[in-house]
């Protein structure tokens, strides 16, 4: 196979580190631990967790030093590179029907376009990956760095479905590759997106009952309905779940869950919580969720926070003073939403706060979900607004990620400034949610 390993620049040296010690600087190159080139992180990680290990580096000024380091097994030298990763990420090769990229409106900020699926940052960041672009040695890596668990788009088992809904004659092949995976100790979160027409009814059974084979070492299995904006011209057309059709895909999870359940002791199929509040069903309750092992793909995000603002309201105190704030939220939780400030509000009469629904323009009216919210659709909505209170409350989940930014690149600071109150990122847990209340209620005057 051709080498494709590359030098590494490094960008920062930590101080009190080996690197430090050893006098390397910003803008020098690693070239290869114990005479391996490095191709990523994974590489570096697994040939830095030696006691003895031999290191060359390039100098800025093109000098090539090579060292023999002795240190305690797993030590980090002290050395930061451009990416995370190490590496250019993977892209994707699938042109599903249902990407939500393809439906991005123009002029958004360029790094929002890049369509990666990565293996790698599946692992590092709990990316969802296709398989369709993994190669034999790509698997061998996988495997040799044992990197358990993998997040995975299955979407559909059956080999013809799976291949019309992501556009790629190589999709067929997804429990083969699977099978090999689980066979070597990888374990898996399956996610399923979720089109009317294409891949439910008769296809979810088959794709369901199909995973189910790989029980225990399937960690999970999602079921996520597709994302439909406006920007869809030029692209096949797609149906958004409405209430009769959540409701069915509700009653499919909940009848396969009872069924895993008294046989394999779990339920194993998860719905993700759009379903529920666009079919108008009853949440699962908090014991329902076994550990809550897909977060962070909307299933079962609102019966933890609403427990954990429960237990937390139990235990909770303040002093007394009167507080007004305003929450903005997306339209499918406004309701959920107003569940949870009454609770609230019931503990502490003296607190109100205002929900308020924000339509989403800029995606279009059927992206109701509070994470895909822009900043200017809030402006619009609550620039009028008389009755904001001391602070407006956003979802930390609205932002990119460690910055405050939304989506549209406009600024917390930007919101506050055209609102003309101070804004908080809140936490998506109940408990921290409540204490960054009442915290703000003693230092916002």
């Amino acid at each position: 196979m051709k080498n494709t390993y590359k030098s590494h620049l490094i960008v920062d040296v930590l101080e009190d580190s080996i690197a430090k010690e050893l006098e390397l600087e910003k803008g020098d190159k690693l070239l290869s631990i114990n005479g391996e080139r490095i191709q990523d992180v994974f590489d570096y990680r697994f040939l830095l967790s030696d006691e003895e290990i031999e290191v060359k580096v390039e100098k800025a000024n093109g000098e090539v030093w090579d060292f023999e380091i002795e240190k305690d097994y797993g030590d980090d030298l002290g050395l930061v590179f451009e990416t995370e990763l190490m590496d250019e990420l993977l892209k994707c090769r699938n042109k599903c029907k249902f990407c939500f990229i393809d439906q991005l409106p123009p002029n958004m900020r360029q790094t929002v376009y890049f369509k990666d699926d990565d293996w790698r940052m599946s692992f590092l960041n709990g990316n969802y990956i296709t398989l369709t672009n993994i190669s034999e040695y790509d698997q061998e890596r996988m495997i040799k760095y044992r990197l358990s668990p993998l997040n995975v788009s299955i979407h559909a088992t059956d080999p013809e479905v799976r291949q019309t809904l992501l556009h790629n004659r190589f999709a067929g092949k997804i429990m083969e590759q699977l099978g090999t995976l689980v066979d070597h100790g990888i374990q898996i979160n399956g996610q399923i997106v979720l089109c009317p027409g294409l891949n439910d009814g008769k296809v979810l059974d088959q794709t369901i009952q199909d995973l189910s084979t790989f029980i225990p070492d399937i960690l999970s299995l999602t079921v996520v309905p597709v994302g439909v904006s406006k920007f869809r011209e030029n692209l096949p057309y797609l149906e958004s779940f409405n209430e009769e059709s959540a409701r069915e895909v509700v009653e499919v999870i909940e009848k396969w869950q009872k069924y895993y359940l008294e046989k394999m002791g779990t339920r194993f199929v998860f719905a993700a919580d759009e379903f529920y509040i666009t079919g108008k069903m009853p949440k699962p309750s908090y014991d329902e969720y076994e550990g809550f092992p897909v977060l962070d793909n909307g299933v079962g995000m609102l019966t933890k926070f609403e427990y954990e603002l429960e237990e937390a309201l139990k235990e909770a105190t303040d002093n007394g003073e009167a507080f007004e704030c305003s929450i903005a939220t997306g339209c499918i939780t406004e309701v959920f939403m107003k569940n949870c400030v009454a609770k609230l509000e019931e503990k502490f009469s003296h607190i109100k706060i205002h929900v308020y629904p924000i339509i989403n323009e800029y995606f279009g009216e059927y992206v109701t979900v509070t994470g895909l919210l822009t900043g200017q659709d809030i402006v619009k909505t609550l620039k009028s607004k008389q009755n904001l209170g001391k602070v407006l409350l956003i979802a930390e989940n609205m932002l990119k990620c460690g910055e405050e930014v939304f989506l549209d690149d406009y600024t917390v600071d930007q919101l506050k400034s055209e609102l003309g109150v101070p804004v908080l990122v809140m936490p998506n847990e109940g408990q921290e949610w409540l204490d960054k209340i009442l915290h703000a209620k003693g230092e916002i005057k």
